[in-house]
């Protein structure tokens, strides 16, 4: 529709240059008047050999009416306020579309559809809010379980650009990243001063991709940064006008790099073997493709239900014990809030998830059995440490009947969990409550990203001018 508004313009433009009415223009190609006035408004698709004799008639060339820029300043405008008008967020308003006619002022025009930069700048910022992101979130992790967390058509892409670069066994390699960039004709750029709330910057009139120092610890992360931003251009992802479509596009992009750096093919023959020799092991799968322990055990979710026939559940929790990722397609009750959203919330204090940050010893995966309300499942979590030196914890987990296929399934490790009982683990023990009732006070740690919106630029999370100043600064529209 907006290449037709376009079309219809610039139809326009050129009909009044050669002093033609309607009418008069519909003669020479052979259609009435009105059918002309409808395509002007962007409102009927022309033939190509009706475009043929409108170009002939008019003495200009096809490719003049299909250019995609507007004919003047004034005609910009209209197509501007058109495309607002024809927004979800405007239809959403329930307001009647207003047609820019000929006698329309110029100010008036430009009060429109300044009011309409307005009202989706409001709705950009209204994006980044918590409350927004949960709700989109838990509306992504619900679709995603309908789909047992597997999209083929990504696997697909992944697999043919990996075979692109020559790979056929192991990990992939730096190099062979940076020649997946270069076929896009992009070359990645390792640089210091990224903007703090980036991961990666794409200078798209340069053909750059910005990305860490390569020295950082645990480069292999470069592999992904790299491949989510590859991923951005070969989707064909456009700003995200909402928070939902912000994090499908995240979505799409981790699980593009998590397909590049473990391959479909080879991760498929690497666990059905496992699974034959009944030692399922996140581990293992981990260090055969050289990826962290989380990003193996997303990728297994990936796998798991459609090519070996588990479900299973994935956690990641921080040492508070509250969810940052969860997704489950084997029954486990999640904790949620009123909204349904998980994140946040936190688990029982008997699963494996926080039991295992316990222990003193945590240089190999921790494995236990759990009783819930919803029947028992078998677990095995690794514990890590992040940057600034939290702890988390990342869990893989399959009910009982299931446990046969996994290493570990000999452990004695138990534990009885009634959450979301109160008096599972939430509730401090009677004699305890009796104990101290009334004879402590303590201060809260707040975090401050609880109460602070995301940064509203163009995109949710980053700093517009920071961004732009960063591009500015290394190069600009040098190449």
């Amino acid at each position: 529709m907006n290449d037709l508004v376009t079309l219809g313009q610039r139809l326009r433009h050129f009909r009044n240059a050669a002093g033609l009415t309607l009418d008069q223009l519909g003669e020479r190609v052979g259609v009435a008047g009105s059918q002309l006035s409808l395509m002007e408004n962007g409102r009927r698709e022309p033939r190509v050999t009706l475009l043929s004799s409108l170009a002939e008639a008019l003495d200009v060339t096809v490719a003049d009416l299909l250019d995609d820029t507007p004919p003047t300043p004034r005609a910009a405008l209209e197509i501007e306020l058109d495309r607002a008008q024809r927004s979800a967020h405007y239809a959403a308003l329930g307001l009647p579309m207003v047609r820019a006619s000929r006698s329309m002022p110029d100010d008036v025009l430009e009060s429109l559809v300044g009011l309409h930069r307005a009202l989706i700048e409001r709705q950009r910022q209204a994006i980044a809010t918590p409350e927004e992101a949960r709700r989109a979130n838990t509306a992504q992790r619900l679709h995603m379980r309908t789909l047992d967390n597997h999209l083929p058509e990504i696997e697909e892409l992944a697999e043919r650009m990996v075979a692109e670069t020559g790979h056929v066994s192991g990990a992939l390699t730096h190099r062979e990243v940076g020649l997946m960039a270069t076929r896009l004709g992009f070359e990645l750029v390792y640089v210091n001063d990224l903007p703090h709330s980036a991961r990666s910057v794409t200078d798209l009139e340069n053909g750059r991709i910005y990305l860490p120092p390569a020295s950082i610890p645990g480069g292999h992360g470069l592999r992904s940064m790299a491949l989510q931003a590859i991923a951005h251009r070969l989707l064909e992802h456009r700003v995200p006008a909402t928070y939902a479509e912000f994090l499908r596009q995240r979505l799409e992009i981790n699980y593009f790099a998590a397909a590049c750096l473990m391959p479909r093919e080879q991760s498929v023959a690497f666990l059905t073997q496992a699974k034959a020799d009944r030692n399922i092991a996140v581990e293992d799968f981990r260090d055969a493709f050289g990826v962290t322990h989380e990003a193996a055990a997303l990728r297994f979710t990936n796998l798991a239900t459609t090519y070996l026939d588990l479900s299973l559940h994935f956690l990641r929790v921080g040492d508070d014990g509250a969810v940052y990722k969860a997704y489950e397609n084997d029954g486990l009750r999640l904790p949620v809030d009123v909204t349904g959203s998980t994140e946040g919330q936190l688990v029982c204090r008997k699963w494996s998830a926080r039991v295992a940050m316990t222990r003193t010893n945590r240089t190999t995966e921790y494995y236990q059995y759990t009783d819930t309300p919803e029947g028992t499942f078998w677990e095995s979590t690794q514990t890590g440490t992040t940057s600034a030196n939290d702890e988390f914890s990342i869990t893989v987990g399959v009910p009982f009947a299931d446990a046969k296929w996994f290493r570990g399934r000999e452990t004695t490790n138990r534990e009885h969990s009634t959450c979301p009982d109160p008096v599972c683990c939430k509730h401090p023990p009677s004699d305890l409550a009796q104990r101290w009732r009334g004879k402590a006070w303590t201060s809260a740690k707040l975090h401050a990203h609880i109460l602070s919106p995301l940064p509203s630029g163009t995109f949710p999370g980053v700093d517009d001018q920071e961004l732009y100043a960063f591009l500015d600064a290394h190069g600009g529209g040098e190449r």
